[in-house]
């Protein structure tokens, strides 16, 4: 999987530091995980979560649109938790996929020298601003074992030849944008050895070897994010803008109950159960309804446009982790599907097994950046 923007970032500190944290600023919550390596296994040193509701006078889960002073304040709150106790400065930062364009686009099979001249004026079509106002990233998508292979002539109806397409994935992001979390990184006492997209973090964090297409779904506070992955390289994204706050409003409304006290409803039954004669699960399939219908769309649209068929479905995010929401997905698709387990690939205390199991969803960022702050310090 290539590291975006490598260039641009890492190396903003060095450290020798054996200990480093991934950092998750969501909408409705920050999500730090510790990680080192010893002896070749990577070690769960700590981790937490953080509500960002207080911080906008809203309640606990409620999605914010905080300022860069809040977040700080927010961050430098969690790293002085008591039961997260960071011991490291050390960092690595995931920006929200919401505040990127990722878009795969066709162009003629040209060396790679060509298409660095080609692309930043193609990408114009895509991005709704100057081009100078953001940092471009670009990755051919290979065929073959051999993605640097000399261009293929072809005929057209009229006997010309004319270039065989090739697939190329456009990562981009407003340097308004980089400035901001490079501000929050800084005044927050970090040292930051890159920023990341969130969407790879959750690649590394959750998949393995898997040759055939994964649907990704990472169920968020206000938007759920579609990707789709073959071969460890992200080939389509779409984001909804329906989450876990769709499903509190809902059980607010349907049961009359205030929003904090449908948050804790859900967080403790999820889809389990029902309440003065309302089962829950009708309340909130709802919103999960609209979110895999629109998921199946997608998976229809990547299996039409490549011959492919989707594998297996993996479902990450702090709504995927309320009860029953696996099994719902289950009867949604024709295809395997199983909750992500970002904290498979590290080692921890078997006290903590079932929680980490449970609330692993949720971490799969965090976790998936910290695995490659550990990389980039090797």
């Amino acid at each position: 999987m290539p590291n975006f923007f490598s260039n641009l970032f890492s190396g903003l500190f060095n450290s020798q530091s054996k200990s480093v944290l991934g950092i998750d600023i969501g909408s409705s919550s920050i999500k730090i995980v510790q990680l080192s390596r010893r002896g070749g296994r990577v070690i769960l040193e700590t981790y937490g979560e953080l509500s960002l509701g207080p911080y906008a006078g809203k309640s606990i889960g409620e999605a914010t649109n905080l300022s860069a002073e809040k977040i700080i304040e927010a961050v430098q709150n969690l790293l002085k938790e008591k039961e997260v106790n960071a011991t490291t400065r050390i960092c690595g930062v995931a920006i929200p996929f919401s505040s990127s364009l990722i878009t795969v686009i066709e162009l003629p099979n040209q060396s790679l020298k060509q298409l660095a001249e080609m692309i930043p004026i193609e990408a114009r079509k895509y991005i709704p601003v100057p081009i100078s106002e953001v940092a471009l990233d670009w990755y051919v998508i290979p065929k073959d074992r051999n993605p640097e292979s000399e261009p293929t002539p072809n005929t057209d109806r009229d006997g010309k030849i004319v270039l065989e397409k090739q697939e190329v994935l456009i990562v981009a992001l407003h340097n308004d944008t980089i400035t901001r979390y490079h501000d929050i990184v800084t005044k927050s006492a970090l040292q930051a050895t890159f920023f990341e997209i969130e969407i790879f973090s959750t690649m590394r964090s959750i998949l393995d070897q898997e040759l055939t297409p994964v649907l990704l779904i990472d169920m968020g506070a206000t938007s759920t994010k579609l990707y789709i992955v073959e071969r460890g390289i992200l080939r389509s994204s779409h984001m909804i803008n329906s989450g876990g706050q769709n499903m509190t409003n809902e059980l607010s409304k349907s049961l009359g109950i205030p929003l904090p006290e449908a948050e804790i409803l859900k967080r403790e039954k999820g889809l389990l159960g029902e309440i003065n004669g309302i089962e829950i699960k009708n309340v909130i399939t709802v919103t999960l309804d609209y979110i895999f219908s629109e998921a199946n769309r997608t998976v229809l649209a990547y299996q039409k446009k490549y011959n492919k068929n989707v594998s297996k479905v993996i479902l990450v995010g702090g709504g995927s982790a309320l009860k029953g929401v696996v099994d719902v997905a289950k009867g949604s698709f024709q295809t395997e599907v199983l909750g992500g387990d970002p904290f498979a690939k590290v080692l921890s205390p078997a006290f903590l097994e079932k929680v980490l199991r449970e609330t692993g969803p949720e971490f799969a960022v965090s976790v998936g950046v910290a695995l490659r702050c550990l990389q980039e310090l090797e």
